[in-house]
């Protein structure tokens, strides 16, 4: 494989190869939060990070979810389908909670039914903006028929994940998604793993996600590899 780096993010680096079809992801060692303010080097995080997100688009693609992951090449390197990035992310909410609570004055911890849906425009330099359907369409990012069919993807991974982290007693609180155009289909791309996801356990009410590192609550290792162990202990 060729080494040419073709982004670095804050958690992941993504190369070309020699396959023109294929892209190598890099899971970094490194949490950061508000948007790259706080950043720190913490060994370990990119193996499970690569672990729980992989166990996550099996089950997924399994379930009729088709993603952009081939393979695990190491513990903390995947081989992925090369896309064409939608820049959106799609953030699903299960119950209230972080920036949702706050914007509108709710406590956190309520379910909202049916759960809400929120796009924001993939831009580090202007902080990730939210952005609406029609401004979507308008500025030719997506078209109403991707957008539908990314909201109904999105709709079916949140059952099929609800349904999986219930079995660990896990509440699924809320989660972030990007997706991608290849072979003119939408695609789920990137990753599934406690980065990008709040997950609460339902007896506790505890976070097992990057709110312990956020607040200070807990070790970010320690939180992480709890969860994959719930997860594997499911198979």
């Amino acid at each position: 494989m060729s080494n040419q780096l073709l982004y670095s993010g804050k958690a992941k680096d993504l190369f070309e190869t020699d396959n023109t079809e294929e892209l190598l992801v890099v899971y970094k060692d490194q949490a950061t939060a508000f948007n790259g303010v706080r950043k720190e080097k913490i060994p370990g995080k990119g193996s499970l990070n690569c672990k729980i997100s992989a166990f996550i688009y099996d089950y997924l693609q399994k379930n009729g979810i088709e993603t952009h992951l081939i393979k695990n090449v190491s513990d903390h390197e995947q081989l992925v389908k090369k896309t064409e990035l939608i820049p959106i992310e799609v953030v699903l909410r299960n119950k209230i909670a972080g920036s949702f609570a706050k914007k509108f004055a709710l406590t956190e911890g309520k379910s909202l039914n049916p759960p809400v849906i929120e796009y924001y425009f993939k831009s580090d330099e202007l902080g990730d903006p939210a952005i609406n359907e029609s401004q979507i369409e308008s500025i030719n990012i997506a078209t109403a028929e991707e957008l539908k069919n990314i909201k109904s993807q999105t709709l079916k991974i949140n059952d099929l994940l609800k349904t999986l982290f219930d079995k660990d007693d896990l509440d699924l609180v809320d989660f972030k998604l990007e997706f991608g155009r290849v072979d003119n289909k939408i695609i789920l791309i990137d990753e599934f793993s406690p980065d990008n996801c709040r997950l609460w356990d339902q007896t506790s009410h505890q976070s097992l996600d990057k709110d312990v590192f956020r607040k200070n609550e807990a070790d970010l290792v320690t939180t992480y590899q709890k969860v994959l162990n719930r997860l594997e202990g499911a198979k």
